[in-house]
């Protein structure tokens, strides 16, 4: 089989998506998300989606497109703030919520792409997270309809852990600054974020890359993620609209006033 794992575009990318899939998603907010690959499953319009990503973008752009066209049924997530479309669905029972510590949400998708089936930590422990019962899912009327189940515990060294289970998803979708034919990705500094975790996590990776580079012009040292861990490749232009980085929330400071006649 060639290891050429480039793929002539993002529609062809996800045409294997299906309805119910579950997808783990690389991004912090706006920053670091497969944009392009997001717009192709927009288009694809498969629904009942079930998805893993640290938030769920803004109500027009990243994941919240996906969120208002009613493709997501599930979230897993550690903060949802930015969205005012996610809190109606959840609220109105439209969509499933487990949220996750952000730590921990990062560890479980780590320790999924690694083969760990669970791991022991103290975030969580004493709280409702370890006790069960927070709402994942309403019902019309405001009731419980799905909620979390209790954590299993145990004492490490006379304090209390809970055990979470590692996440593995049908798919993943990620952005890389500069990806090989072989799949080896490099992330743009901060824009690393979760997505080598997301990466690691699905059974089918797909990375869309700015700068598309040969085998061996990525020195190894510069390689974050290895190409082990993604199936397909799909380049994409600095001048494709859906592949803009957006700032989440923009944030400037006032120039100082400039006194004449001092000095």
């Amino acid at each position: 089989m060639s290891r050429d794992k480039v793929v002539a575009d993002a529609a062809d990318a996800v045409a294997d998506v299906g309805r119910g899939a579950s997808l783990a998603v690389g991004g912090f907010g706006l920053c670091g998300i497969p944009g392009v690959l997001i717009h192709a499953l927009l288009e694809r319009g498969a629904g009942g989606l079930r998805v893993v990503s640290n938030n769920c973008g803004v109500d027009d752009w990243g994941l919240g497109l996906l969120l208002r066209a009613g493709l997501i049924a599930r979230m897993t997530s550690s903060y949802v703030g930015e969205n005012k479309e996610f809190a109606r669905q959840y609220l109105q029972g439209e969509l499933e919520v487990e949220l996750v510590p952000q730590g921990t949400l990062a560890e479980r998708l780590r320790a999924g792409g690694s083969g760990i089936p669970a791991f022991y930590t103290p975030a969580g422990a004493g709280t409702v997270i370890a006790e069960g019962g927070l709402a994942w899912r309403h019902g019309a009327d405001g009731s419980v309809a799905v909620a979390s189940p209790p954590r299993e515990t145990r004492v490490f060294g006379g304090r209390e852990h809970l055990l979470e289970e590692g996440i593995t998803t049908d798919f993943a979708l990620v952005r890389a600054a500069v990806g090989d034919r072989h799949g080896n990705l490099r992330f743009d500094s901060s824009a690393r974020n979760f997505n080598p975790l997301a990466a690691m996590a699905g059974r089918i990776t797909v990375a869309e890359v700015e700068e598309l580079v040969e085998p061996g012009e990525l020195a190894p040292d510069d390689v974050h993620l290895p190409g082990i861990f993604v199936q397909r490749v799909v380049p994409i232009g600095a001048d494709d609209p859906r592949a803009e980085k957006r700032i989440e929330r923009l944030t400037v400071r006032t120039a100082p006033a400039v006194h004449e006649g001092t000095g």
